[in-house]
């Protein structure tokens, strides 16, 4: 499954990066593909390992912000892999015979 999700520290102010960081080196240190653009971190796995480590990512926001917001999608599709990587490849693919 892929899951893109968000986590935003509520009640610190506008400057988040700092707070955000905490969530993005959780995922990067999981040891699971991801990626993070300006809008969402994208983490690929199962179930098991998917969950637990976007609870983390929450839970490291939560020791220095007083609320956050979670917002999360899941594809879920048993018994593939590497779709992080090849749903990007694909666009690409069709864009370039564009």
């Amino acid at each position: 499954m892929i899951v893109a999700f968000s986590v935003t520290p509520l009640g610190v102010g506008e400057d988040v990066g700092e707070y955000v960081a905490r969530a993005v080196k959780v995922v990067r240190d999981s040891g699971l593909p991801n990626r993070t653009d300006a809008m969402f971190t994208s983490v690929e796995g199962e179930w098991d390992e998917v969950m637990p480590v976007i609870r983390a990512a929450v839970d490291a926001v939560a020791e220095v912000a007083p609320r956050v917001s979670l917002v999360l999608k899941a594809d879920v599709r048993p018994g593939v892999t590497d779709a992080l990587t090849a749903k990007v490849e694909s666009v690409e693919r069709h864009l370039s015979t564009s």
